[in-house]
Parts: structure tokens; sequence; C-alpha cells
């Protein structure tokens, strides 16, 4: 029970989809007619600064009525994207293997000056240690 003295809805039936911090919940429930609906939440971890989490989670509510318009909306976003950008996933952040391409300065504009000295440097043998 909630707050309010609600009881909470039933889940019908549940999938989950978990995609790095974020889960994304479907749920078939009932309405108090016994009707479906279907809820989807998406659930976001994030980390505090002392290491503890909590998480953040934001739900849409779709009835039947919307079922229709709501599969051919999404599929034709889904479909935009895909013929637009493809399949691969450009953000660096979803890359495992992703490293970073450094700029490297062009050894013609390298002067003199950027030139460091190695005279101060001291020559370590690892086995003195």
């Amino acid at each position: 029970m909630n707050n309010n003295g609600m009881m909470e809805k039933e889940e019908i039936f549940s999938k989950v989809l978990r995609a790095g911090r974020r889960t994304y919940f479907f749920d078939v429930r009932a309405t108090k007619a016994e009707d479906y609906y279907l809820t989807i939440t998406e659930s976001k971890k994030f980390t505090n600064d002392d290491g503890s989490y909590h998480y953040k989670k934001h739900k849409i509510y779709i009835y039947k009525e919307d079922f229709s318009e709501f599969r051919e909306i999404l599929a034709e976003m889904t479909d935009f994207i895909i013929s637009e950008k493809g399949n691969e996933v450009i953000s660096e952040r979803h890359q495992k293997d992703f490293k970073k391409d450094y700029e490297q300065t062009p050894v013609e504009s390298t002067t003199t000056e950027d030139i460091k000295s190695t005279d101060s440097f001291t020559d370590i043998d690892f086995d003195d240690i």
C-alpha cells in the first residue's frame, strides 16, 4: 500500500531491459475495471560522491486506445534514426574499446623552443630501488 491507502496495481506481465546505467521496465497492469494498460519506467542509477547511489525514475502510462498510434510513431521515429545514423553507436560513452585520438603537433611546426633539454633528468635503474 502507498501513502494514500490505495493498493498498488498488480503487474500482470513484465519485461526488463538493462542498458548501461539505465533500466527500462515494461509492465502490463490492470485498471479497476480489469482492463489492461502498459507502463514504461526508465530507472537511471546515480552515484553520490560518498559512493552511495540512488535511482531516478520516470514513468509513462500507455492505454489501449493509444497503442496503434503510439506503435506507429515509435516505429517511424526509430526507423528514421536508423536510416539517418545507422545501427552503430556513435557516443564514446557506449564504446567499450574507445580510444581517443589526441591531436599531435606536426613535426614541421615544432621549434627548438618546444624541445625540452634532457640534461636535468636523472637516469634511474630500478634495480637500485
